[in-house]
């Protein structure tokens, strides 16, 4: 930690006024390293001078926005600063007859639904507390849930992005049209990079109307190679589905549920087609049972519980005894996948809930002693490393033994460090947090 003398303050003090810059408290630490200020812009401009104070000072700065992901990746090397964009929170224009919408980095992902809503509208995403989740972060940390199936993930949404860099500059890349390929693809470069290359302050994105209606369906299976067999039998099938995840525990047989979107009668008509592969399909299937029709979003406050799967395994009491992992491996090793996690955890000790997606993506969590949790982790990551999938880790006990939260980064390592190099040199931004201590 750089300690922040008399000169710098002033120097900030000059472009905040008195209630944007505050110093920072025990409850902004950011896994176990405690920053020394919390500045709040109230405009890009102001954002972009900080940075540029910051980088000048040699100062480390975290960007936070909702701070629901603040401790995913792994610890800062350093944290001076807390750059805050709470207050860039805009609606700057909605085109809802271009379907397009450009919105400030600190407006949470509930107030911008409701607004697109108003028009018919959604931005297709269901991150984790989007009552609390900002545009800038849910960016940062490329979270997206069962939508992803079939509006793709935050990188095929996004368009256009502005993002205030470690030198004071404010880059814009894309526009505000769906058909855009002037420039480089900063967009897609900023999304997923832990806000280690730029502070996101406004995007961009292609929006979708809201469906007429929503029908969800839960299927019972035997076992995992059953959930799979279900699995791959919707996929290969003419299916107009939305969303497909399953879901397995120690403690209940595997279900499958599906979501459907669209009019009453292509309802009924998606219901029929899927009993009826069900009913022929080899697999042990107890059951397919109809749940509610729901809100527009599978995740919203009316929507059937299953799709709330991924939010509740984040519901632990004990947070001391508990590691929650994102999972990425082929959807066709669904089974085998489920096998090796129920031995590991089995010989670790270890309780377990898996909910995986049929994009491939899936969430884990475990829960046990801190030590049999390393061990869980640390085998798990290697048996899914044989079979081409990964493992991240975005929360573990305090008291666990180090643990790198993002595994191997392969042969990417070197091209990701000079785009770091490139765009923020002193290292400025979230320093340590990302894959290879970038």
């Amino acid at each position: 930690m750089t300690p922040i003398g008399a000169t710098v303050q002033s120097n900030f003090r000059a472009v905040f006024s008195a209630n944007q810059i505050r110093p920072a408290s025990p409850a902004d630490g950011i896994s176990g390293v405690q920053p020394q200020f919390l500045l709040e812009p109230a405009t890009e401009q102001q954002l972009a001078t900080a940075l540029r104070l910051a980088e000048e000072s040699k100062l480390a700065v975290i960007p936070r926005g909702g701070g629901t992901k603040l401790r995913w990746g792994n610890a800062p090397s350093r944290a001076d600063l807390i750059l805050s964009t709470a207050r860039l929170k805009r609606i700057l224009e909605h085109a809802w007859a271009d379907l397009t919408v450009t919105v400030e980095a600190g407006c949470t992902i509930e107030a911008l639904q409701q607004t697109l809503a108003q028009h018919g509208q959604r931005l297709a995403v269901d991150p984790l507390w989007p009552e609390k989740a900002t545009v800038g972060g849910v960016l940062a940390t490329n979270d997206s849930g069962a939508l992803r199936l079939r509006f793709g993930g935050l990188r095929d949404l996004i368009i256009g992005v502005t993002i205030a860099l470690p030198d004071g500059t404010l880059a814009a890349s894309g526009g505000k049209v769906v058909k855009n390929v002037a420039g480089y693809d900063l967009p897609k470069l900023v999304t997923g990079a832990l806000g280690t290359l730029g502070v996101v302050t406004r995007a961009v994105f292609r929006l979708h109307p809201l469906p007429r209606h929503s029908r969800s369906f839960t299927i019972s299976a035997s076992n995992p190679e059953a959930a799979q067999k279900i699995v791959l039998a919707i996929q290969d099938s003419e299916l107009a589905h939305v969303a497909l995840q399953s879901r397995f525990s120690a403690e209940a047989s595997p279900a499958v549920d599906i979501l459907f979107e669209g009019a009453e009668a292509g309802l009924d008509a998606q219901a029929g087609q899927l009993r009826a592969l069900c009913g022929s399909a080899k697999s042990s299937v107890a059951d397919v049972r109809p749940e509610p029709r729901s809100g527009t979003n599978p995740t919203s406050g009316s929507a059937p519980r299953a799709w709330k799967a991924r939010q509740d395994l984040w519901s632990f009491s004990n947070p001391a005894e508990s590691a929650i992992a994102k999972i990425s491996v082929l959807p066709a090793d669904l089974a085998h996948s489920t096998e090796l996690l129920r031995l590991v955890a089995e010989s670790s000790r270890v309780k377990w809930r898996f909910l995986m997606y049929a994009t491939g993506l899936g969430w884990l969590r475990l829960e046990g002693p801190a030590d049999n949790l390393h061990r869980a982790l640390t085998i798990l990551r290697t048996d899914l490393a044989k079979i081409g999938g990964s493992l991240a880790v975005t929360h573990c006990p305090a008291n666990m033994q180090a643990f790198d939260a993002w595994g191997s980064p392969g042969d990417s390592l070197p091209l990701m460090k000079a785009v770091k190099s490139h765009l923020d040199p002193s290292s400025t931004l979230n320093p340590g947090r990302f894959v290879g201590g970038i």
